[in-house]
């Protein structure tokens, strides 16, 4: 199970993971887009961010009783305490961190590229990044079995520090 904020890496390491342990590889904020029939951005716009965190428990609490899967979550699924409960009851978490800067070149990357999020406070991006993480970052350490700063790291090399810091019995799993 990957936690972390947006662009830290969850979805790109969680594939090589799942590739790499032989497990299914799942991207709850995908699944939610193809279960709605649109976009995020979308779906936030036309029903709100309470109604998306309403689909993401329920994913949340069908995917915690599932084994063999490699699990990217949305960046805020940790502001839900049922939901890390939920994680935790069938899952080794590992939180993938990154610096602001690193995270806001991600992500305007990434709008580059034509993937858009919604906003989650409607400020300037560097701004939204360090408001939101200073709220979220005690939430995620307090979930973490393992912390992953993917600053630095290549998407190989992360996710070789959290195989080779796996607990057994999760790699058995």
């Amino acid at each position: 199970m990957l936690i972390g904020y947006r662009c830290s890496g969850k979805t790109t390491v969680g594939k090589i993971l799942a590739a790499e342990l032989g497990r299914i590889f799942i991207d709850t904020d995908a699944l939610i887009e193809e279960r709605a029939g649109c976009s995020l951005e979308a779906l936030v716009c036309l029903k709100g961010w309470d109604y998306f965190r309403e689909l993401e428990k329920g994913l949340v609490q069908d995917l915690s009783t599932r084994d063999n899967l490699v699990i990217a979550t949305g960046g805020g699924i940790v502001m839900d305490e049922g939901n890390v409960k939920n994680l935790k009851k069938n899952s080794w978490i590992v939180w993938l961190n990154g610096r602001t800067e690193v995270l806001k070149e991600r992500m305007v990357n990434e709008q580059r590229s034509g993937k858009r999020r919604p906003s989650l406070t409607g400020a300037d991006p560097r701004e939204e990044i360090e408001v939101v993480l200073s709220s979220r970052k005690p939430l995620y350490k307090g979930a973490g079995d393992l912390i992953v700063d993917t600053s630095e790291l290549s998407i190989r090399r992360a996710a070789s520090l959290i195989t080779d810091n796996l607990p057994k019995e999760s790699v058995e799993k």
